[in-house]
């Protein structure tokens, strides 16, 4: 368990700036309605984590009613303002942060089409190479969990388990996605999003035509290092296998 020095605190302000700024991403996106969704993102460097309290209204957040929580998804005392709750998927934010101890961000939406995917419990196949190049193949489903506790938490981490994809779709539930930060888990939010939308369409008019393993692997390797959208040298969010003919 880290201690909350001046130091920590000083850079749990900056996380709390840069989380309460995304959220207004997901609403721009489309990604949420009401209350629903979230983002969290980790202090670097430590076990604490910053994420968004339960029932809020979008518009109503602001950086210091955002929860700081320690490693175990408790909020840490006199850290936020009275009177507020941390997100009912806190618990689970917590989990995927002890066993991923590369992620930095960690987002939730109901966003419609991904959702549509995960009401079906149907994979999103790699059929675009925005697809390839963002999540290196599919978007996988996760098992129903309930909420609450940490079984969410614990179904992202074993389906992510060998694939190179930052999106999870959690079946009768919906997306979470994963980042080096938090802006970077928004950005595969916005992007699952998009390629949900597309191959559902494409779907309307026929039968979608895959792409080839191979491929996927190039345009992945590419998009991820020689365009510096990745981060070369910084290990990968999750545990990847390195071709995606072996993903599940």
């Amino acid at each position: 368990m880290n201690e909350l020095t001046p130091d920590l605190e000083e850079a749990a302000d900056r996380v709390r700036q840069e989380v309460w700024a995304l959220h207004a991403e997901l609403v721009r996106y489309g990604l949420v309605a009401w209350t629903a969704g979230n983002i969290s993102g980790r202090v670097p460097g430590t076990d604490f984590f910053v994420i968004k309290p339960s029932g809020v209204a979008y518009g109503e957040l602001t950086p210091a009613n955002l929860i700081l929580c320690d490693g175990d998804g408790q909020p840490v005392p006199g850290a936020s303002e009275a009177g507020l709750a941390p997100s009912s998927d806190t618990a689970a934010h917590a989990y995927v942060y002890r066993h991923l101890p590369a992620v930095g961000g960690v987002v939730h939406t109901h966003s419609p089409y991904a959702t549509a995917w995960a009401a079906r419990g149907e994979p999103v196949p790699c059929v675009l190479t925005a697809m390839a190049d963002e999540f290196g193949g599919e978007i996988p489903v996760g098992p129903f969990a309930v909420i609450g506790d940490d079984s969410i938490g614990r179904g992202i981490v074993a389906t992510l388990d060998g694939h190179r994809s930052r999106a999870v779709l959690m079946r009768n539930h919906g997306p979470f996605t994963v980042g080096r930060d938090a802006r970077d888990a928004v950005k595969a939010a916005v992007m699952l999003e998009d390629v949900a939308r597309t191959v559902h369409l494409s779907r309307q008019l026929g039968e979608p035509v895959p792409i080839d393993p191979e491929h996927i692997d190039a345009l992945f390797h590419r998009y991820q290092n020689v365009y510096g959208q990745g981060t070369p040298d910084v290990p990968s969010p999750i545990p990847a296998t390195p071709s995606t003919s072996g993903a599940h």
